[in-house]
C-alpha cells in the first residue's frame, strides 16, 4: 500500500509541474534560464544582472533549472576599464611692423634726416595631455529554445549611463530589446493564420 501511494503522489507531481515547449517560438517563451556566459572574467556579473534585469521586465519567470525553460539565454560579455589619452595644442600668434627713413643732403651743407619703427607682436601657446580613465562593457548574447532554435539576438554595448554602470546599463539594454520583440511577437501570433495584418475584409 506505501508503495501505491508513492507512486501516486509522484505521478501527481509530476502532472502538476507545467511541461515546457521544446519548440516554443518567441513569443510562446514564458520560462527563461540565464546560461553561463563565455567573455572575461566579469561574465558572472553580467549574468546576474541580465537575472535581474529579466525579473523587474515582469514579462518572464527565470529558472535556475534548464529542464524545465522554454529557452535559454547564452552568448558572451566582457567589461574592459582602459585609459583614453588626449593631445591637444593650441597656438595664438599676432605681428605687425611699419617702417620709414627720410635723408637730404646738398652742397651747401645742409642735410634733414628723418627715421621711424613701429612693431608689435603678440605669441601665445598652450598644449596639454590629458588622460581619462574609461570603462565598456558589451554582451552578445542570443535566445534559444529546447530543441536548439535560435529565436532572437542582440549585441550591445555602454560605457555606462548616468545613474548607473556599464554592465548595469548592458544588462538592461538586452532585457529591454527582448521583452519588446516578445511583446511584438505575442501580438502578432494572435492574428488570424491567413494574414499578418489581421481578419481580410471581403472585396466589395
Amino acid at each position: 500500500m506505501k508503495l501505491i501511494a508513492s507512486l501516486l503522489a509522484l505521478s501527481a507531481l509530476a502532472l502538476a509541474v507545467e511541461p515546457r515547449n521544446v519548440e516554443a517560438t518567441l513569443g510562446e517563451v514564458k520560462r527563461v534560464y540565464v546560461d553561463q556566459l563565455g567573455g572575461g572574467p566579469a561574465s558572472d556579473q553580467m549574468r546576474d544582472m541580465l537575472i535581474a534585469a529579466l525579473q523587474d521586465s515582469g514579462l518572464f519567470v527565470v529558472t535556475e533549472n534548464p529542464e524545465r525553460a522554454d529557452a535559454s539565454i547564452k552568448g558572451s560579455s566582457d567589461d574592459k576599464v582602459f585609459t583614453d589619452e588626449h593631445n591637444t595644442s593650441d597656438s595664438i600668434g599676432f605681428h605687425t611692423g611699419d617702417g620709414s627713413g627720410t635723408r637730404t643732403a646738398t652742397s651747401i651743407g645742409t642735410s634733414t634726416s628723418s627715421n621711424r619703427n613701429m612693431s608689435a607682436g603678440i605669441t601665445e601657446n598652450e598644449s596639454s595631455h590629458v588622460k581619462e580613465r574609461r570603462h565598456e562593457a558589451v554582451a552578445a548574447v542570443r535566445l534559444v529554445n529546447a530543441a536548439g532554435d535560435v529565436l532572437w539576438s542582440t549585441t550591445q554595448e555602454s560605457s555606462g549611463a548616468k545613474f548607473k554602470g556599464a554592465m548595469a546599463d548592458v544588462a538592461d539594454k538586452v532585457v529591454r530589446r527582448l521583452t519588446e520583440e516578445t511583446r511584438k511577437a505575442r501580438a502578432a501570433e494572435k492574428l488570424p493564420p491567413d494574414t499578418p495584418h489581421g481578419p481580410r475584409q471581403a472585396a466589395p
